[in-house]
């Protein structure tokens, strides 16, 4: 069986990294230069040196006992730590949130720099079509992207899935990230909702940074949905003035200063673990199914792998691969 994986962010490297300790054939393939999703991690050139950002996820939580086991081996190996300032049942990436995808990414076939242009189906299996013009083959095919981004690939494979993915709906967040030469006149490391800043965090703060002062601002959902369009410029000039309100700062410049922004977010969740069409072989997996949570990701990941093998077990498909019945499907662009 040779499986495709679209996407390495933790729900698509949950779901590679339990396919391939199946003795599956998987390939994943991203249109990035390393695994991140929404833990993703920012580094600006700064006269004191480089500084690093979180600029998604913040932490993360551990509540399910697969997930637990996990995060354990994470501890273990020093990819992992709590962050206490953030509550008791926070967690930590060290030194930076991409550093549990990093490890799960060294053990897995990934072709990185690779925008995968769509799919198509014929009696053989699937096609994977990238961008540059490329063609793979595969048994099967797993979506691992957010519920806007995989719109177009359900629609054109699976009407019922993409039934429920629109169903979905994702808001946006504007992230600024400053650097500064001295720390700012503050105790607390973080402030959470005060006015259009939903999240305000001294990064530097967590375990395993590097000591340059550093601060991750998000702004509200409402307030990134109506600015949008706004450019970065712009955006991070407004939420440095937040920041130097919140701390009291007023006037303190910034060494180094960028802001991004996130069109997908947040998701509004179905309530599903993940997605599974045996007849065709195709799957899809992520936090906007189940929860928009970290864990919730690697969960969706993890339960689509055994869907998958389960299935393949049953109907003894696991050596010999799949056939499928002739059908074409066009390439979306």
């Amino acid at each position: 069986m040779r499986i495709a994986v679209i996407g390495a962010g933790m729900a698509g490297l949950s779901c590679a990294t339990a396919l391939t300790a199946a003795g599956l054939d998987i390939r994943v393939f991203d249109k990035g230069r390393g695994p991140a999703g929404r833990m993703a991690t920012r580094r600006l050139e700064t006269p004191l040196g480089e500084a690093s950002f979180d600029m998604g996820a913040q932490y993360f939580t551990v509540r399910s006992p697969p997930f637990a086991e996990e995060v354990s081996r994470w501890v273990t190996a020093g990819h992992v730590a709590p962050w206490p300032a953030a509550g008791p049942e926070a967690w930590v990436g060290t030194p930076s949130m991409t550093a549990p995808l990093k490890v799960m990414a060294e053990r897995l076939d990934i072709t990185w720099n690779a925008f995968v242009a769509g799919f198509s189906r014929d009696e053989a299996g699937w096609s994977v079509h990238l961008k540059d013009g490329e063609v793979h083959a595969f048994d099967a095919v797993v979506v691992a992207l957010p519920a806007e981004q995989a719109t177009p690939f359900l629609a054109l494979t699976d009407p019922s899935f993409f039934k429920r993915n629109v169903l979905s709906q994702t808001s946006p967040c504007w992230t600024a990230l400053y650097a500064f030469a001295t720390p700012l006149s503050v105790t607390t490391p973080i402030f959470r909702k005060q006015g259009i800043v939903s999240w305000a965090a001294r990064n530097s703060a967590k375990p395993g940074r590097a000591p340059l002062e550093t601060w991750v601002v998000q702004a509200d959902h409402d307030w990134s949905r109506h600015h949008l369009e706004d450019t970065p410029e712009v955006v991070a000039e407004v939420l440095l003035d937040r920041l130097r309100a919140l701390t009291g700062d007023q006037g303190r410049p910034a060494l180094a200063q960028s802001a991004h922004r996130w069109r997908f977010a947040l998701s509004t969740p179905l309530g599903l673990d993940c997605l599974w069409n045996e007849e065709i072989g195709l799957g899809v997996c992520g936090d906007w199914l189940l929860a928009p949570r970290v864990e919730s990701a690697w969960i969706s990941g993890s339960a689509l792998a055994g869907r998958i093998c389960a299935d393949l077990d049953r109907t003894g498909r696991r050596d010999s691969g799949q056939r499928h019945s002739a059908i074409a499907l066009p390439v979306p662009g």
